[in-house]
């Protein structure tokens, strides 16, 4: 089990992980977060969410100046005075752009006439309707760079065929909470994760060791990516398969609730 003391890494989602699925609060996960604030444990927000929201989140969260993963991978942002060697992941976008998703999704739902609507589709009304958000964190969820959300309505063999034919245009699916997620095929909370690990382990000097906290499929890849791995109860009750069962703890209760479980169970104080 990790301690407080080491160089650890904390990973956590938002949307029913950290923040409750309902009313986005986090009032139960707050004791711990501010423990690992004064010992010093980065907790880097690896979420859907855009990174309009999550630097707002992030304010409110005090976690101000510290590296997040934006929309489900597709985005790496930095703080300023991070220097990597790989420049292109320190803010910009993996796989595709949002314009280029949004191209290939018009023009495939006007050859095959797919049933689906994503949030370029939409009014900010219809987005805060779908998420329950306010209107003003509704406007910074549609500022997208990397990724569109998607609300299926067709039948399951046109999904296969959809799928098929993002594959071939070098575009991936990933299952959110509410919403599937369309960005580019290279692009994944787990890469993302990994390669995060590798620049806190340049900038330390030494390997660190990584907590994991999702509730969903777009989490998979994270908690198979870290040490440790917390599966928060989901409300939509997804299939949670993960590849090492034996550093995994689920947790009985949703939210931030689940949240805090998951760092009483793996972290000693």
């Amino acid at each position: 089990m990790p301690y407080l003391e080491d160089n650890l890494v904390v990973f956590t989602d938002l949307d029913g992980s950290l923040l409750d699925h309902h009313d986005y609060g986090w009032q139960p996960a707050q004791a711990w977060l501010d423990r690992l604030k004064a010992a010093k444990v980065p907790v880097i927000l690896t979420t859907s969410k855009t990174a309009a929201e999550v630097v707002e989140l992030q304010a409110k969260l005090q976690l101000a100046n510290q590296p997040f993963i934006a929309e489900n991978g597709a985005l790496i942002r930095l703080p300023e005075g991070w220097n990597t060697e790989n420049a292109e992941k320190s803010g910009q976008i993996i796989g595709a752009s949002y314009h280029d998703i949004r191209r290939i999704l018009v023009n495939l739902r006007q050859r095959f006439d797919f049933e689906f609507r994503g949030f370029g589709d939409v009014s900010p009304q219809q987005v805060i309707d779908w998420t329950g958000l306010p209107s003003h964190n509704a406007e910074l969820a549609m500022q997208r760079e990397a990724s569109e959300p998607i609300i299926w309505f067709g039948n399951d063999l046109d999904f296969a065929r959809f799928e098929k034919y993002l594959h071939e245009e070098k575009l991936a699916l990933t299952r959110g909470g509410r919403f599937w997620h369309v960005m580019g095929a290279d692009a994944g909370k787990g890469q993302a994760v990994n390669w995060l690990r590798e620049q806190f382990t340049q900038r330390s000097g030494k390997p660190v060791i990584t907590l994991g906290l999702g509730d969903g499929p777009n989490d998979i890849g994270m908690l198979n990516a870290t040490d440790f791995a917390v599966v928060i109860r989901g409300v939509h009750e997804h299939p949670m398969q993960l590849d090492n069962e034996t550093t995994v703890f689920r947790t009985r209760d949703y939210g931030p609730e689940g949240w805090k479980q998951g760092l009483d169970h793996f972290i000693s104080l």
